[in-house]
């Protein structure tokens, strides 16, 4: 039996039709956390380079923040099971976000030295789309955060235009929710390895996902409406100063 449901394998072909996700020749470099997410969509792509009409190669990149050096070597087993090509890199980033000032918290340096230390990888071997792991839920938990600690209407999106096109951020899982995701991972023999980081859970997104989780129990309608509300946007009926004098 496949691994992925027919439904399942329908939302990620129609995730990757709806934002011309992948093109013929594609270098595609897969960020993995060691989280589940990240991991399930290494499988998926990988999975798909033998089944898909277009010819692409991946690339796994995990970035070792210095956290626990024993983390790497379980997230190498993991991709060695999915057998996907893959570096790791090991860096002292933690410490360098610790040792960081202006304003921002360590977890915003740590983020931003490891993405920037992805895209450095990615120019230099030329790989011209980055794939995260990023879900529906995560779609859903970011407007949220957004809205509540930003004030502004944005979230992250499927495919993302960077550097003058010259990069392109994909999402190919922004149509499947965690539940699908647990899913695949346990058909195809993927354990997640937990993040060593000592803030993991402390963070505006676990306040946003209990929000979310919050609205759904009352309707298990509105996760799907509110994701459709993202791309059904009446700008007329929101609020614009500048041309309200």
């Amino acid at each position: 039996m496949d691994i992925l449901t027919k439904a399942v394998n329908r939302r990620i072909g129609q995730a990757m039709h709806n934002y011309t996700m992948l093109d013929d020749s594609d270098r595609v470099l897969v960020a993995v956390s060691g989280g589940v997410d990240s991991l399930v969509l290494a499988w998926i792509l990988n999975s798909w380079v033998y089944k898909a009409p277009i010819s692409y190669k991946v690339l796994a990149v995990y970035i070792d923040n210095g956290f626990d050096s024993r983390t790497a070597d379980k997230v190498e087993g993991q991709l060695q099971n999915i057998e996907i090509p893959y570096l790791i890199e090991k860096t002292n980033f933690w410490e360098r976000a610790v040792a960081a000032e202006e304003g921002r918290s360590v977890c915003y340096h740590c983020a931003r030295l490891r993405r920037n230390r992805l895209f450095s990888i990615a120019q230099k071997a030329g790989y011209n789309k980055m794939a995260f792991g990023h879900h529906k839920d995560d779609i859903l938990e970011t407007f949220f955060i957004n809205l509540l600690y930003a004030g502004n209407l944005s979230t992250m999106v499927p495919k993302q235009k960077l550097f003058d096109s010259r990069m392109h951020i994909i999402r190919p899982m922004a149509y499947l929710e965690k539940n699908d995701i647990l899913k695949i991972a346990a058909a195809a023999g993927i354990t997640p390895v937990k993040n060593p980081c000592p803030q993991d859970k402390d963070s505006k997104r676990q306040e946003a996902r209990k929000i979310v989780a919050s609205l759904c129990a009352m309707d298990p309608k509105i996760k799907s409406n509110i994701f459709a509300a993202l791309a059904n946007i009446r700008q007329d009926y929101l609020l614009d100063i500048k041309h309200c004098n």
